[in-house]
């Protein structure tokens, strides 16, 4: 049994990695023998792995067909976007009520260590990570179990949209922290209104650019690279 399941694990790890890249082609149907013998398995844990993630909104399942990539139109990823507003100002909220004068202060030492990390890097993934890492923390300070899981479901989704964002971002004018400092001004004050209005500020100026990210993205999901 724990073999099984370690296998299943295996499985949906390596395909997880691959939806959220987007490996697949949006829409395109899955060829679950050619899964199985690339990730050397067999059809039982493929399925259970592929279901998985229908659950969490990485895949679809269509009846007498089989399993999908997901869509990417600027419509989904809008969607996604106002789901993060929701979900992160929510959290936000509560974060400013529940979380300690400890749990503050450490978040801002560590926002103050990896500035400069942000600042300096030009690798786009290491900037989205510690970007993600950021409000995960802040969210995780509302003491929310459900706020955060669906946090980290949301940015799975949006994560290939966010880093052509940010490479775009970057080119134009490199990393800006000051976002993240006015959020934890806020929340330091247990100002909840003054960090609600950071927070909304901070994602839907990126939400403005999900169109022509999008556009981006297929650009180099459907035409050969030099």
């Amino acid at each position: 049994m724990v073999k099984r399941e370690s296998n299943v694990d295996r499985v949906y790890d390596a395909l997880r990695q691959m939806a959220v890249d987007f490996a697949f082609k949006p829409d395109q149907r899955l060829n679950e023998s050619a899964l199985a013998a690339q990730l050397d398995t067999s059809r039982t844990p493929l399925r259970e792995a592929l279901n998985r993630l229908v659950a969490e909104g990485l895949l679809t399942f269509q009846t007498n067909r089989g399993f999908f990539c997901r869509s990417l139109t600027p419509k989904d990823i809008l969607d996604l976007y106002e789901t993060r507003v929701a979900v992160e100002c929510e959290a936000l909220r509560l974060s400013c009520s529940r979380a300690s004068d400890d749990e503050i202060c450490a978040l801002e030492m560590w926002l103050a260590e990896a500035e400069p990390m942000y600042l300096s890097s030009e690798d786009t993934l290491e900037l989205l990570t510690l970007d993600e890492e950021f409000h995960l923390r802040l969210a995780r300070l509302s003491g929310n179990n459900e706020l955060l899981r669906m946090l980290a479901s949301v940015n799975d989704r949006i994560r290939y949209i966010r880093l052509i964002d940010l490479k775009n971002m970057c080119a134009r004018s490199g990393g800006d922290p000051e976002a993240h400092r006015k959020i934890m001004r806020a929340l330091a004050a247990r100002d909840a209104k003054g960090a609600d209005t950071a927070m909304r500020s901070h994602i839907e100026k990126r939400r403005e650019q999900a169109t022509e990210a999008v556009r981006i993205a297929f650009s180099q999901l459907y035409v050969p690279m030099d």
